[in-house]
């Protein structure tokens, strides 16, 4: 298919005059002259067989055919502006990564001081999201999921660490109910997060046990609130490793039960283009995950 388009500096030149509603900004804008942004236009009315500015002042105006017009080309230069982003490799500007407010919160950026110290020249920011990633779409230069296995054949996927989970718990609370095996589970208060709604009945179903209720209990609305009413001892969650490691060390949480694999692994996402900064990054979360 041919396509048949006016200029490409003409439609330019154009958008950025209607933006600015004054030639001599859009000159500034695109490094050019007065009189040429003016000639540009001048083409793309001829070309088109249609005014689209009348004198307003020391500005322009816009007739009802440029109105009709500008939309569109401010579209179109946002979209070849994204595209072109896309595949650009880039050692400049903010590395954004997107994953979960509960991972960022309870393990990556207790980390993150370790990668500033390896790379002091890349800035991070960090975007909550749990949803499926599209980079043709979205912003994000990379983003880590729990996910399970096939990985997306449309982007390189990396996975850092499989997932265990497993009953935790307040010492208060362990002290108070002597959890010991899934039996006693029968007589202790559980939680729930509506981000992993089936939690419970996939762990009881791992251990063997169909006995007891999984769906009673409080319900959370995120996972760190989850966690969080586990550790002021208002229940047993199911916490996932290593999102609760850092609380059993210091001894905010206990697991008595100790954990199991639940099949999810948290993968690092990015797409295929080569980029220094997520290649950095990637490496170091590769690293850190080891000593996990």
């Amino acid at each position: 298919m041919t396509r048949k388009l006016p200029p490409l500096n003409a439609l330019r030149a154009f958008e950025a005059a209607a933006r600015h509603g004054r030639i001599v900004d859009a000159a500034a804008e695109l490094c050019v002259t007065h009189g040429a942004v003016s000639r540009q236009v001048k083409q793309l009315e001829q070309s088109l067989g249609v005014s689209l500015f009348r004198r307003a002042g020391t500005g322009v105006e816009l007739t009802d055919a440029g109105t009709r017009l500008l939309p569109a080309l401010s579209s179109a230069f946002d979209l070849i502006e994204t595209g072109v982003d896309r595949v650009s490799p880039s050692s400049s500007g903010a590395l954004l990564v997107s994953c979960s407010g509960t991972f960022i919160i309870r393990w990556l950026i207790p980390r993150l001081h370790g990668f500033r110290s390896r790379h002091p020249e890349i800035e991070i920011r960090l975007s909550e999201s749990d949803a499926p990633i599209d980079f043709t779409e979205d912003a994000a230069d990379l983003a880590i999921r729990n996910m399970m296995p096939p990985w997306p054949d449309d982007m390189i996927a990396t996975p850092i660490f499989g997932e265990e989970v497993g009953p935790v718990l307040s010492p208060e609370l362990q002290a108070e109910l002597e959890i010991r095996s899934v039996d006693d589970l029968s007589r202790a208060p559980l939680l729930h997060t509506e981000t992993r709604v089936t939690a419970w009945s996939d762990w009881l179903a791992a251990a063997g046990r169909s006995d007891i209720d999984p769906a009673s209990g409080d319900r959370f609305e995120h996972f760190y609130y989850m966690l969080q009413a586990a550790a002021s001892g208002l229940g047993v969650a199911i916490g996932p490793r290593p999102l609760v490691d850092d609380d059993i060390v210091i001894g905010r949480l206990v697991a008595p039960l100790g954990y199991i694999e639940s099949g999810r692994h948290y993968v690092v996402l990015r797409p295929v283009r080569d980029d220094a900064r997520v290649e950095a990054f990637v490496a170091w979360l590769t690293d850190v995950a080891v000593q996990a």
